[in-house]
């Protein structure tokens, strides 16, 4: 999705940094320490023989933890110079992308879904070692133009043949999607109005029997992907929903829990954060930040006229420490697997607003720093240990995938790589 809906159209005025108790980062840091790190022994060997003294160099190369961000700005900025800057900024900082599925404009001729242009998008991600994630496969938010001209029949077969079509066709480079967007408020105002002939379609089919066949399609098109629920409703009557979404067996249609976090109006404080992560972890499968915002701005935010907003210097120090607690409280948090911002540039960013990391002309602001600092810095285990009499050396390690390279005492050196995951960290190296 690209909103967050306020029905009340209340003004909200971007906060000031949350107040929260002044040990908030302890417990966080000692979370994180206990839920991302796992022990890690490496033992040595040459010929079978353990090595005494050896150097073993430990580089973080890629999280576990999926740090994403929408690519919709991909080819599309300015210049060709700007595409380039735009992708290496990405590529630094982010291991995980979703891409834009929205109908209306996928397939904004019938029957000319936009194979190229995805195409394109996920193979430069994936050649560049970066996770896709597609979105959304359904919602009711914006009917296709050429709806109108079909009967209910053939515009609901055409949506559950295009959930197969898009999860079939991408099979290997997108296996996540996002399935169905927004169920809990499908009959809101503004899709009644946007889309007239989708929601009349999800009413007549139920809500709730309407995605699960959205997912049931989803599973058929690719069998091994990775599912969503997606909506920003993360109250009750989004519990009652997923609670819904099982099959005749009462197993989950779903594989993943998705909540948006667009925080345009005020960002949510730690306890808002932990309360909503604990509503869904009783879910027992991973959550999904999707959808995250924070402005760079200190003007309020007018969900009735939705004027634009300008990047302020105060703003963009405010919005670095948001980053900084926000994505530090979600890490601490267990069930959490994906963290994603929305979006990296002010450079077309929804609602013509300062969300971007970094600015209209490509640089990074402070809050873009902050994060590469926590991501590539804070949160890596970089480190040189020496093997002992036994040929081992222990350390704790964030999980993810490693470049290691050893150096035996007489100078010989060798590189491996290899991935830290959860429980299964005895690693040796037989240097030759």
């Amino acid at each position: 999705m690209k909103r967050t809906h306020h029905p009340l159209g209340l003004l909200f005025v971007l906060l000031a940094v949350t107040s929260v108790s002044a040990d908030w980062k302890d417990e966080a840091d000692s979370r994180i320490e206990k839920h991302r790190k796992e022990d890690v022994t490496i033992r040595v060997t040459v010929a079978g023989e353990p090595v005494t003294g050896a150097e073993v160099s430990l580089k973080l190369v890629e999280h576990e933890f999926l740090f994403g961000c929408n690519i919709f700005k991909w080819d599309r900025c300015q210049s060709p110079e700007e595409n380039e800057l735009y992708n290496r900024r990405f590529s630094e900082l982010f291991n995980f992308a979703t891409l834009g599925f929205y109908w209306w404009a996928y397939e904004p001729r019938i029957g000319e879904p936009g194979y190229d242009y995805s195409t394109q998008v996920a193979t430069w991600y994936k050649d560049n070692g970066i996770a896709t994630k597609g979105h959304p496969l359904a919602w009711n938010y914006t009917d296709p133009r050429w709806a109108r001209n079909l009967d209910d029949t053939e515009l609901y077969k055409r949506q559950m043949d295009r959930i197969k079509d898009c999860t079939n066709h991408f099979v290997g480079q997108i296996d996540t999607w996002d399935v169905i967007n927004e169920v809990v408020g499908w009959d809101r105002e503004e899709c009644r109005q946007n889309a007239p002939r989708m929601t009349a379609l999800m009413k007549e089919h139920d809500p709730v029997a309407f995605a699960k066949t959205c997912f049931e399609m989803a599973r058929q098109g690719n069998p091994g992907a990775k599912l969503l629920i997606n909506d920003y409703v993360t109250d009750q009557k989004y519990v009652e929903l997923i609670e819904k979404l099982v099959d005749a067996d009462g197993k989950p249609l779903y594989d993943i829990i998705g909540i948006q976090s667009h925080m345009h109006g005020g960002t949510w404080s730690n306890e808002q954060l932990w309360d909503t992560c604990e509503r869904f972890a009783k879910f027992n499968v991973p959550i999904h930040f999707t959808e995250l915002t924070v402005l760079s701005g200190l003007d309020a935010f007018n969900w009735n006229t939705r004027e634009s907003l300008s990047s302020t210097p105060d703003g963009e120090e405010k919005q670095k420490a948001e980053v900084e607690r926000i994505y530090t409280m979600l890490f601490s948090h267990p069930a959490v697997e994906a963290i994603t911002w929305w979006d990296l540039s002010d450079q077309g960013a929804w609602m013509q607003v300062p969300a971007g990391l970094i600015g209209n002309d490509l640089t990074p602001k402070p809050a873009y720093n902050a994060l590469l600092k926590l991501v590539r810095e804070t949160w890596a285990t970089n480190e040189t240990l020496k093997t002992d009499a036994a040929g081992k050396a222990s350390t704790r390690a964030f999980r993810g995938t490693y470049q290691v390279e050893i150096t035996l005492p007489n100078g010989e050196e060798k590189s491996f790589s290899a991935t830290i995951v959860k429980s299964q960290n005895d690693l040796e190296f037989g240097v030759r």
